[in-house]
């Protein structure tokens, strides 16, 4: 019989391998003191699971071991005699980890501290996340920009942990709990292959471990400036549609930018250590900022200031070597002052320097994150734990100024300038008065037990979320309408032909509004599984995980709920010369994510937008607002309603969540000593996604078909959640008679195509690891990305509703949407490292090629469509119709219309360090984009021009299709000071 190896969890670490049998192993904290004590099995060998990570002391039978334990990563340590040479009747190993871990099958890369510190990094775990091999930066539009995509998934996609609780917001999976980045020891990158202990995530999981309290008080601070006066001229992007007095502005939307300045520091304070010797630590950080930002637009400039502290609390409590209590304290609270210059002078456009009476206004949100975990290692072959936390997040609610009128209507004149009293963009969405704060709460408990039985370490734990999303309804413009003047060249307003004579001004009038409510989702899961040591070569791994989800509405009662959803995982690991120098891996296993409460609160609860038309006799002298205004001409357009929909009625019946089934197969081996080389062969695909479809013309036709002849569609949801591509089963009033009965509606009916992305990569990557003078990662990845969704979020129309994307509200949508996804960069290289020239000074590099995203011909469905009634309502482009050279409509595939350049960037930073004792000074330069690339990175893809163009004028094109709308970051410099004593 052989031991087995320990499957280790996110936020710790183990140590096994091979010793004299029967043998103790003492195993000792070099940071607290704290001391485990395992036996050598009859086979030689041992293990020892659930470490904190840091620096350990392995002893047995008189040899001696120093390693490093590496978050989510087993260490190998062999404590047989013979292998190592001698001194002092000990043999001493220095302090490293494993560069090749044979004792998992996962795909992870670890950071430490000292490694992000001293990399040409930005100081942002996604940032760090992007280093590892498959991830990519996301769209700089979604979320708060800069967020990591895991081989072929969406940026919404992805778990995130913190001392190993689920920080991940599922509002929109956009977002999670922030802490001060020098509070982090380590940070742990899963690319794949992840154990049934984790789930909820089909992108990535991005795990990380904050700094604790040791036995030697420590304390620093740092500070970091970036200033402006070092920052390279953002390209500013002209509008090739603009014409003088057209309704065009010189500049694409946010494409006026070389006036705009940016200047940040952040600073923290550090203390840490031991309260009670060997019992009690602490370790707390304080981090504060003042990022000032000077902003340029059309007709307005404002300057935002941020200065809110931030800050952490780390408690560990050991009162014997068999229990371990911990405390996580967060606060992560958000608050940003505007002084804004408004400008109504309409010959004053696009000015460089802040014009006009300045106007205060303030923007607060965050809130705090509360972690407890018990560690028990309650025998040699059983460790329990229990982890508790909560999360509570308020919405950022903005002050002053900016909501200052919320009482005047949104006024635009015919060339798109502002009218009136509303201060544009100020006060565009006016909230319910009535509403508490918009909040987000997670209540959460996990318990993991583990049990060493012979050659198996059998795991298995529940885990439970309880996720409360709290939303004001609202109406999307300010003073609740917006009115748009326009002029008909024709005479013909809304399809009403001769409405005026030619040349008439008329008015168009628009509302948007929601209701307010509370909406909760409960996710619940558990697992079990083995990690078989069978022999001192071969680990087989095999886990199975049950997920539920429960999504309800704001009265709470269920609209999508799906128990018991089977994910299996298996895996295996081969040691091949059974000394960690050469591994041979593959795993297996189906993951699901949950829906996000997003989707909760824009499927359930009212919402309704209406459009009509009108002729006026004069406006309103104060708010623009027209005055005298005619009969609606034409059909009024109403869409939704304020009443919330049955929540029987919302989803299919026979929804099944989204989930994604990934297939790894790879090997690292050292091809000499002190270099790794590693490949991995990757494919990843959807089974079944989820989104909103919003049209009522298929189940009429279905209920006409089937003798329903009283069947009335308003009686439905206006959209509804379906598995795309499948057909749905459904809770409708087919009689009209207020009674629902459950249908199937064949997806020939409703036309969608089925929801699909495929993830096919082959990685390559070799590493030398840092060994005090120098080491290098470099990693090529040449991946391919196809479907037809991208997934939670849509990176073409910035779209971030998670789950409800506009891609699949009605069948000509997805025509032509199968292709490469805009993630689907082929060739990506990286590489980073770091060279310690002498004692005092250090260079290091960060390195990426990638080639270019695929580029669509996107536009608006035509009037040929069969479902033209319902897509003529939406005024966003995001169908695979454009015109042609001759102005007519025609469909293309999605990403047939090249790519973008390729992108090179080259960050590089040197860094002095002096000791002074126990003291340690560093000063760092690290510069970004150190050759000042500014290669495109995004293009216009919408070639029509407007909504008109697949109407009743057609043929204008987009002269701007095709055409820049961003470019690569600036060159810009950060300078760094950091003293540790």
């Amino acid at each position: 019989m052989v031991s087995s190896v320990a499957y280790a969890q996110s936020s710790e670490g183990s140590i096994f391998g091979k010793g004299q049998p029967g043998a103790k192993v003492t195993i000792t904290s070099a940071e607290t003191g704290f001391e485990r004590t395992v036996t050598v099995d009859a086979s030689g060998s041992y293990t020892a699971a659930k470490l904190q990570p840091g620096t350990y002391r392995v002893v047995s039978n008189g040899v001696t071991r120093e390693i490093t334990v590496a978050i989510g990563s087993g260490t190998n340590v062999n404590l047989t005699a013979a292998s190592e040479p001698e001194i002092a009747g000990r043999v001493v190993v220095s302090r490293a980890r494993s560069a090749i871990d044979v004792s998992s099958v996962e795909s992870n890369t670890v950071f430490s501290a000292e490694q992000m510190a001293a990399l040409p990094v930005i100081r942002d775990v996604n940032a760090v996340a992007t280093l590892a091999p498959g991830v990519l930066k996301g769209d700089p539009d979604l979320g708060a920009g800069g967020l990591p995509a895991f081989a072929g998934a969406s940026v919404a996609e992805n778990g995130y942990y913190i001392n190993g609780f689920d920080v991940t917001n599922i509002r929109n999976f956009l977002s999670y709990s922030n802490l001060p980045f020098d509070a982090i020891a380590a940070q742990q990158v899963k690319s794949g292959g992840y154990g049934a202990e984790y789930g909820r995530a089909l992108g990535g999981v991005i795990s990380l471990v904050t700094k604790r309290g040791t036995n030697t008080w420590k304390t620093g601070g740092a500070i970091y400036t970036e200033p402006n006066s070092l920052r390279g001229h953002t390209k500013d992007i002209l509008d090739k549609n603009y014409v003088p007095g057209g309704t065009d502005s010189r500049y694409i939307s946010g494409g006026f930018n070389s006036a705009n300045k940016t200047s940040t520091t952040e600073f923290d304070v550090y203390a840490g250590g031991p309260l009670v010797q060997d019992k009690l630590f602490m370790f707390a950080i304080v981090e504060g900022k003042h990022n000032v930002n000077h902003v340029f637009e059309q007709n307005k400039s404002y300057k935002s200031k941020n200065t809110q502290p931030n800050g952490m609390i780390k408690l560990d409590y050991t009162p014997n070597d068999s229990h371990r209590i911990e405390f996580t304290g967060l606060t992560h609270k958000r608050k940003i002052e505007y002084t804004d210059y408004p400008v109504n002078d309409e010959a004053r456009q696009y000015l460089s320097t802040h014009t006009g009476t300045p106007e205060a206004s303030e923007r607060k949100g965050g809130g705090h994150t509360l972690i407890g975990k018990y560690t028990g290692y309650l025998t040699d072959n059983f460790t329990l734990s229990a982890l508790f936390g909560t999360v509570d997040e308020k919405g950022d609610k903005t002050t002053g100024a900016r909501t200052s009128s919320e009482a005047c209507p949104t006024v635009y004149s015919p060339t798109v300038a502002f009218m009136g009293c509303w201060k544009e963009p100020f006060a565009t969405a006016v909230r319910d008065p009535a509403a508490p704060d918009d909040k987000d709460e997670r209540k959460a408990f996990r318990i993991d037990g583990e049990y060493v039985w012979g050659d198996h370490t059998i795991r298995g734990g529940i885990d439970s979320q309880k996720f409360s999303s709290t939303a004001a309804g609202s109406s999307s413009y300010s003073g609740g309408v917006y009115w748009r003047y326009l002029t008909t060249a024709s005479g013909t307003i809304n399809g009403v032909a001769n409405a005026v004579a030619p040349g008439t001004t008329y008015v168009r009038k628009r509302t948007s509004l929601s209701t307010s409510g509370t909406f909760d989702a409960d996710n619940d899961a558990y697992y079990i599984e083995d990690s078989w040591k069978m022999n001192k070569n071969w680990l087989l791994y095999g886990g199975l995980r049950w997920e539920s989800f429960d999504n309800k509405n704001s009265d709470g009662k269920s609209f999508v709920k799906a128990d018991n959803q089977f994910a299996p995982r298996i895996g295996f690991a081969w040691d091949v010369n059974g000394n960690s120098t050469m591994k041979v891996f593959g795993n297996a296993g189906r993951y699901f994510i949950p829906v996000a409460v997003n989707t909760n609160i824009r499927a359930t609860r009212g919402e309704v937008s209406t459009e009509d038309f009108y002729k006026f006799t004069g406006m309103d002298p104060v708010t623009k607002a027209p005055l005298g205004l005619s009969a609606p001409i034409g059909v009024s357009t109403v869409n939704g309603s304020l009443t919330p929909p049955n929540p029987a009625t919302v989803a299919s019946t026979s929804l099944k969540p989204m989930s994604q089934d990934e297939f790894i197969l790879g090997a690292q081996w050292q091809i000499v000593k002190g270099w790794d080389f590693g490949m991995r062969g990757i494919y990843r695909k959807v089974n079944d996604g989820m989104d909103d479809y919003c049209s009522h013309l298929a189940f009429e036709k279905w209920a006409e078909d089937n003798g329903y002849h009283n069947f009335d569609s308003g009686t439905m949801a206006q959209c509804l959640m379906v598995n795309p591509g499948r057909d749905v089963t459904l809770q409708m009033d087919v009689n009209n008679d207020g009674k629902l009965k459950e249908v199937t509606v064949p997806n020939s009916y409703i036309g969608l195509a089925k929801y699909t992305r495929t993830y096919k990569a082959l990685e390559l990557t070799l590493e030398r690891p840092f060994n005090g003078t120098w080491g290098v990662n470099a990693s090529y990845v040449l991946s391919k990305s196809t479907g037809t969704a991208e997934g939670y979020v849509s990176s073409i129309i910035n779209q971030e509703d998670a789950g409800v994307s506009q891609d699949f509200d009605f069948p000509s949508l997805t025509h032509g949407a199968d292709g490469p996804l805009p993630g689907d960069r082929r060739h990506v290289l990286k590489s980073y490292g770091l060279y310690q020239l002498n004692e005092n000074f250090r260079i290091g590099y960060n390195a990426q090629i990638a080639s270019g995203r695929p580029i669509s011909c996107i536009g608006f469905v035509p009037s040929t469509a069969a479902d033209y009634s319902d897509a003529r309502n939406y005024t966003t482009g995001s169908a695979y119709y454009c015109v042609n050279d001759q102005g007519k409509s025609e469909l293309h595939q999605r990403g047939t219309f090249g790519r973008t350049p390729w992108t090179t960037t080259l960050d590089m930073n040197l860094a002095y360090i002096a000791k002074f004792g126990q003291s340690k000074l560093t000063v760092q330069l690290d510069v970004f984009n150190i050759l000042n690339r500014d290669t495109v990175n995004e293009v216009q893809e919408r070639k029509d021009y407007s909504r008109a163009t697949t109407s009743a004028t057609e043929g204008r094109v987009n002269l701007n299709w095709k055409s820049p709308t961003s470019y690569q970051e600036p060159r810009s410099v950060r300078l760094t000071a950091r003293y540790e004593y």
